[in-house]
């Protein structure tokens, strides 16, 4: 296995992890519908609505974090990193990983098992009128930790190659904004077709100019 098809792995595991748990959007999304009616319509509230949609929103932010890392989505500061050359971007990313983001993560991880080991010993609970079991929810904290540190060590591999070769290895290609509007867009039909094509290439155009300024290329 080389070095590509290592990173590649890494981002599929990532990958597949944050889509898995993004279907707990759509759950999130059909429980609070049922809470609304039920309370407004059958003045029936549901007394453990709030916890459990705090602790379906948690899962989804912390197992999609992977996820957006292999992505490169997390927002950063780029008013200096925008405008260097791969490798400048490379060693600070490399810098910053060391620093913070493997002692932050490691840390987040085993704070997180000792914390979850804790709440299974006591089999802990809401409290509520109707108790929801706290345990489950907290045995996220140490596998999203590890799921991030995997994917920050690909990380921090991406940015050794990149020092070396002066410029970034591609990630594995996922839909992005631009697919889901191209798709929009061909199948409309209030938009005339050569309409419709002008507006993809803009949106890809810039698309793509944002991405060289994001990597030290030239716009």
């Amino acid at each position: 296995m080389n070095m590509q098809q290592l990173l590649h792995t890494a981002d599929s595991i990532s990958t597949w992890v944050g889509k898995a748990f993004a279907w707990l959007i759509v759950a999130l999304m059909l429980m609070v519908v049922v809470e609304v009616f039920k309370r407004y319509i059958l003045n029936a509230p549901t007394a453990w609505i709030f916890d459990a949609s705090n602790m379906m929103y948690g899962t989804l932010f912390m197992m999609g974090g992977a996820y957006t890392l292999s992505q490169d989505g997390h927002v950063r500061g780029d008013f200096f990193y925008g405008s260097a050359q791969p490798r400048t971007q490379a060693w600070l990313d490399l810098v910053l990983y060391v620093m913070f983001f493997i002692p932050g993560v490691i840390a987040l991880t085993w704070a997180g098992w000792s914390y979850a080991a804790d709440s299974w010993a006591i089999h802990e609970h809401t409290f509520n009128a109707d108790p929801l079991p706290l345990y489950p929810f907290k045995s996220v904290i140490p596998l999203a930790g590890f799921v991030v540190l995997m994917q920050g060590m690909s990380e921090i591999l991406r940015c050794v190659v990149c020092i070396r070769t002066g410029e970034w290895t591609p990630r594995l290609k996922d839909a992005n904004e631009i697919d889901v509007v191209e798709q929009q867009l061909a199948g409309s039909s209030l938009v005339d077709h050569d309409a419709a094509m002008q507006a993809i290439a803009n949106a890809k155009n810039i698309e793509e100019s944002a991405h060289q300024r994001a990597k030290g290329g030239q716009a």
